[in-house]
């Protein structure tokens, strides 16, 4: 990937974690919570409007949110969730900038690299800053100086970093570019032409070929880190409305999902003398998973999230055949994010505010503990949900909605 941790650090620096696959950094927490659900360490009300989830970073913690009529980086201390800064990064959102009526604000998660923290809002504004004290050292705008056009409901994608180099996806003519992460120059592009969806970038090497991977909406895409060739494009998962979830990358296996009744799908990625092919190994359409924006984790080979077939269920399918292994209703939500830390997942449905703790295998889904949100916002969401995925970083469960961020005390004290 872009950017990795050791396994000493229990940093969630980025997008899904440190390696942008949904899996939290070794971390020893607790096997069951307490009736009540754990204990909240801390909790803070004034993170404005939006659906960006949170990084954490050497004891900091990094979100962005609408405050009045603009967007703001914000940086708590992720002990105490006490506010260390807030930088303006562009104005907000108004009505007539994209379709609002599912809640505006800011999307996208902070990626935090070295001294620095890049943010990307929902109008394009992207910005690299100071992890002391906010300072910004540049910024750019992704319409007006790469020729980008805002998807319907806002930018949402998380940048990636990957050396000295920051990739986003402005869509268009160049539908990722590549900018000096340093000074925010252009410094690559891809030769490939779309408009921009709301999928993050993954980075993977196939026997020694570097590929850049990423959604919108004519599907599952593969392009050159070097050359920007599109590599391959496997239309399976593409729909026409919103092509969301991030890709998930296993040997040489990338797997696939997406809602709209797009269903999922796996590509087999072959390298010979140096030419790069992929064949697609299924395509499940129908009471399979269909993973509308909560993402899904690779546990025991098994791919495990929310899927809307069924009325809304989680789901395990087989990576490798695509076979679905189980399917279970857990709450009333029709919608869920998921993360994975020390073995158990955190299923956090978008509706009723509650985090399940399960056990997750090949044969069935087993819930051990839930803990639901103290108090939910007060910001109208429309017809938005709780969509900020959760986050296990320091031996904490960080979990946001809208203005209100909660962490809860799940490290095991005594293993």
């Amino acid at each position: 990937m872009g950017q990795t941790f050791t396994s000493a650090d229990d940093n969630w620096a980025q997008w899904r974690g440190p390696n942008r696959d949904g899996i939290a950094a070794p971390q020893t927490l607790l096997k069951k919570w307490p009736s009540g659900g754990p204990k909240v360490a801390w909790s803070y009300s004034n993170a404005g409007s939006g659906y960006s989830s949170v990084s954490v970073a050497g004891n900091r913690l990094y979100t962005l949110g609408k405050r009045g009529d603009k967007n703001q980086l914000i940086c708590l201390d992720a002990k105490s969730g006490s506010e260390l800064w807030a930088e303006t990064i562009g104005r907000g959102a108004s009505g007539k900038d994209y379709s609002t009526g599912w809640g505006d604000g800011p999307r996208s998660t902070a990626t935090v690299d070295g001294d620095f923290v890049y943010a990307l809002t929902d109008l394009g504004d992207l910005g690299c800053f100071q992890k002391t004290d906010g300072k910004q050292i540049w910024s750019v705008n992704l319409v007006s100086d790469f020729g980008g056009g805002i998807p319907k409901w806002g930018y949402s994608e998380s940048i990636l970093i990957d050396g000295d180099r920051l990739v986003v996806t402005p869509g268009g003519t160049n539908f990722l570019v590549g900018l000096d992460k340093k000074t925010g120059k252009k410094i690559w592009e891809s030769e490939f032409s779309a408009g921009a969806q709301y999928a993050s970038v993954m980075k993977h090497t196939f026997s020694g070929v570097p590929v850049y991977l990423t959604a919108c909406d004519q599907g599952l895409v593969g392009i050159h880190c070097e050359t920007g060739k599109l590599l391959f494009k496997n239309a399976a998962t593409g729909n026409g409305t919103a092509v969301i979830p991030t890709p998930i990358v296993s040997g040489d296996l990338v797997y696939h999902s997406s809602a709209y009744k797009a269903g999922n799908a796996a590509v087999k990625i072959s390298v010979k003398e140096g030419e790069l092919s992929a064949e697609q190994v299924y395509h499940q359409s129908k009471e399979s998973m269909e993973n509308h924006h909560g993402g899904y984790v690779l546990h025991d080979g098994a791919i495990v999230g929310f899927s809307k077939a069924l009325r809304g269920v989680w789901m395990a399918q087989d990576l490798k055949t695509g076979s679905v292994l189980w399917s279970k209703k857990l709450g009333e939500s029709k919608s869920g994010s998921i993360a994975l830390a020390d073995g158990l997942v955190y299923c956090y449905d978008d509706q009723e505010g509650i985090c399940y703790l399960a056990k997750a295998t090949r044969k069935g889904l087993e819930e051990i503990s839930r803990v639901k949100l103290p108090e939910q916002t007060a910001t109208d969401r429309k017809q938005g949900a709780i969509w900020a995925h959760p986050v296990i970083a320091g031996q904490k469960l960080f979990i946001r909605d809208q203005e209100k961020i909660f962490a809860f005390e799940i490290a095991d004290k005594n293993p």
